[in-house]
């Protein structure tokens, strides 16, 4: 009798954990999988359009190679002005002056994108001339003379020198190097903002 009963209740505990089993199966099974669309991908396309043009840094965009012939006269008057000499220079200057646009100093608020549209506006800071140098190997002194009287001045090529940086640049911003470099500029960067997917770019300047 005793081991009918110790069978009998076996067989219940085999029962059990089988029905323990399915129950646990059921319930596992019965559980959503995760969804693929639980994860949400956040596009932020500004700052990435900003980091790209900034890396342009000082986009130098046009380059003007100028030449002045600089005529400088020191004029002097001695014995209470009844006796005029002259020291004088003249001077051929050759030299570059460069322009372009400080992207470094663009802000968020001057890059706008429509995701919709694939549209950017972006505002530039103004062009300004970057460098304005002579070119030592080309520029030279044509002629210097001194009167009888007059007192030579060692300091009148340097004088003559800056002179020529100073009209090198007047002559190309008269040229329009600014013009220039604004509109080489607006053409780098919107190349360069095409070239990262958007199909329309819209250049202003402050």
């Amino acid at each position: 009798m005793a081991k009918h009963s110790s069978g009998a209740a076996g067989a219940l505990l085999i029962v059990a954990a089988s029905v323990a089993a399915s129950v646990a199966a059921t319930t596992y099974t019965a559980r959503p999988a995760p969804s693929a669309s639980a994860t949400t991908t956040v596009v932020r396309p500004t700052p990435n359009v900003l980091r790209s043009v900034q890396e342009l840094a000082r986009l130098e965009s046009v380059t003007f190679h100028m030449e002045r012939v600089i005529d400088l006269r020191d004029e002097q008057e001695h014995a209470f002005g009844l006796v005029h000499a002259e020291d004088s220079i003249l001077l051929v200057a050759v030299g570059e002056v460069i322009a372009g646009v400080d992207l470094a100093a663009l802000r968020p608020e001057d890059v706008r994108v429509d995701p919709a549209t694939r549209q950017v506006t972006l505002t530039l800071p103004a062009p300004q001339v970057f460098v304005s140098r002579l070119d030592s190997e080309h520029t030279h002194v044509h002629s210097r003379s001194t009167d009888v009287l007059a007192r030579r001045s060692e300091a009148l090529e340097s004088r003559a020198r800056l002179e020529a940086e100073r009209s090198i640049t007047r002559g190309a911003l008269d040229a329009g190097i600014l013009e220039r470099a604004r509109a080489s500029a607006a053409h780098t960067v919107s190349s360069l903002v095409r070239g990262l997917g958007f199909s329309d770019v819209v250049v202003r300047w402050r």
